[in-house]
C-alpha cells in the first residue's frame, strides 16, 4: 500500500515535472508576442491589452505554483489571444491614421487660403495705421501673431511631409485655432 502511495506520488511528480517545460515554453511565447505589439496595443486596444495581461499574470501564478497542468491547458488560448491582439492593434492603428489623413486633408486644403486672407487683412491693416499709435501697436501685435500662424504651418507641412501625421493635425489645428482667434478680432483703424 506503501508502496503504491509512494509509486502514485512519484508518477504525479514526473508528469508535473513533464510539463513544466511546456509550460515555460507556452509563457515566454505569450510574452514574445506581447511584446511585439505592446505600445501600439496600449495606445489603440488598451483594454485588449490590460485583460491579456491580466491573463498572463495568471498563468504565471497558476506556473509559480506549480500547476503546469493549468498553464498549458489554458496558455494556448491567452497566445492565440495575444496574436489576435497584433491583429486588433493594427487595425486600430489604421483606422486612426485614415482619420488623421481626412483631418490632414481638411486644414492642408483650408489653412492656406484662410491665412492669405488673413494676410490681406493684416497688410491693409498696415497701410491704414500709419502714424497711429494705438493702430501701430495692434498692427505689430497681429503682424507677431501672423509670423507664428506661418511658422507652426511650416512646422505642420514638415511633420506631413516626415510622415508623422499626429504631428502634422495637431500642428495644423494650433495653426487654425490661432487663425480663429485673430479673425475674430476686429481691426482696429486708430480713428
Amino acid at each position: 500500500m506503501i508502496r503504491n502511495a509512494v509509486l502514485l506520488i512519484c508518477l504525479i511528480v514526473g508528469a508535473c515535472a513533464s510539463q513544466k517545460e511546456p509550460a515555460q515554453a507556452l509563457l515566454d511565447d505569450i510574452r514574445l508576442t506581447l511584446a511585439g505589439t505592446a505600445a501600439d496595443a496600449a495606445n489603440y486596444v488598451p483594454d485588449q491589452l490590460h485583460a491579456l495581461q491580466d491573463e498572463l499574470d495568471a498563468l504565471q501564478r497558476s506556473f509559480d505554483h506549480g500547476d503546469y497542468a493549468a498553464v498549458v491547458s489554458r496558455g494556448p488560448a491567452v497566445l492565440a489571444a495575444a496574436g489576435d491582439l497584433f491583429g486588433a492593434a493594427t487595425a486600430a492603428k489604421g483606422d486612426r491614421n485614415r482619420a488623421l489623413a481626412g483631418e490632414w486633408s481638411t486644414l492642408a486644403e483650408a489653412l492656406p487660403d484662410r491665412m492669405s486672407a488673413l494676410t490681406k487683412r493684416i497688410d491693409l491693416l498696415a497701410k491704414r495705421s500709419k502714424g497711429k499709435g494705438a493702430a501701430e501697436k495692434d498692427l505689430e501685435a497681429r503682424q507677431a501673431a501672423l509670423r507664428d500662424v506661418y511658422s507652426l504651418w511650416s512646422k505642420a507641412r514638415s511633420a506631413f511631409a516626415s510622415r508623422n501625421i499626429d504631428e502634422a493635425v495637431q500642428t495644423a489645428e494650433q495653426v487654425k485655432t490661432k487663425i480663429d482667434a485673430l479673425e475674430e478680432t476686429p481691426l482696429s483703424s486708430g480713428r
